[in-house]
């Protein structure tokens, strides 16, 4: 599998202060996962989810799916992305949630290789389709589908994507997203650069009329967003991008204003980190 082949570069920032070891992650969940609106996998959790799945895997109880999420998440948070994705893909469909968020994180970041990127992403949005099929009522399991499939998207040029159809299956994933979780800031997020990247590629008339993109969605749900999670880097950085794409040199300024918000904030997982040392990158 190209995902597993080898060792996956390492975060390359000091990760000690993403460690939520123990009672840490539960206190901390709250600020983590702002953005994705993922719910903490305790036993209650765990056991509605196994109740959820059609066939869950034998000889996994709930507290053992439980402690299995929970380590995956903290190896996510602290940056240890492979760990992350392999305790996830090993629970399939229930774990699919953290592995795809892994796999594409690292992938966005951490992998240099284009066409290894592409491969990873692929790998994300397979395993979202399994965790479709299995848990439907889970609003990240159409988020993840979107997020890999998006980064897949942008991978192989947005003009290719929509040939290939691939704008509306990522649009029909937020939109689910959404009315599964109104308040999910990163399918906001997300559905914002996605009104402003049809519109950058084929105009405001075909993008409108083919695609269903308006620049009055993008700002509504950048909005929404920006509302939901103030303090997230990721937030500032597609507004960023939302702005470039919609208005070019004109908001120039506005946009690197935004990225430079996201300098000044403090992350709280290595995720965050990512995104603020790109962020960073920006407006150097």
């Amino acid at each position: 599998m190209a995902a597993k082949s080898g060792k996956w570069a390492a975060f390359p920032h000091a990760s000690k202060a993403y460690d939520y070891a123990g009672d840490k992650l539960k206190s901390a969940w709250g600020s983590l996962h702002a953005g994705d609106c993922e719910p903490f996998p305790d036993a209650k959790r765990a056991t509605a989810l196994l109740k959820a799945v059609a066939k869950p895997p034998k000889g996994l109880d709930a507290a053992k799916l439980a402690e299995t999420l929970q380590d995956a998440w903290r190896a996510f948070h602290k940056g240890d992305f492979q760990h992350a994705f392999e305790l996830g893909e090993s629970l399939g469909p229930l774990g699919a949630s953290v592995a795809v968020k892994a796999i594409g994180i690292h992938a966005t970041y951490l992998v240099t290789d284009e066409a290894e990127k592409l491969k990873r992403f692929e790998k994300g949005a397979a395993l979202a389709d399994e965790a479709i099929a299995a848990l439907p009522g889970e609003a990240n399991s159409h988020y993840r589908k979107a997020f890999a499939l998006g980064r897949y998207s942008q991978g192989i040029s947005i003009g290719k994507a929509l040939t290939m159809g691939l704008a509306g299956k990522v649009k029909a994933s937020l939109d689910k997203t959404v009315e599964l979780a109104p308040k999910h800031a990163e399918a906001h997020l997300a559905l914002a650069v996605f009104h402003a990247e049809v519109i950058s590629k084929v105009g405001a008339m075909i993008g409108g009329l083919t695609y269903g993109a308006k620049a009055a969605s993008a700002e509504s749900h950048i909005k929404t967003a920006l509302k939901l999670t103030p303090d997230s880097p990721i937030a500032h950085v597609e507004h960023a991008n939302m702005l470039l794409l919609l208005h070019g040199a004109k908001k120039e300024d506005d946009a690197a204003n935004e990225f430079e918000k996201a300098t000044k904030l403090k992350p709280v997982d290595s995720m965050e980190k990512l995104d603020q040392e790109y962020a960073r990158s920006q407006i150097e």
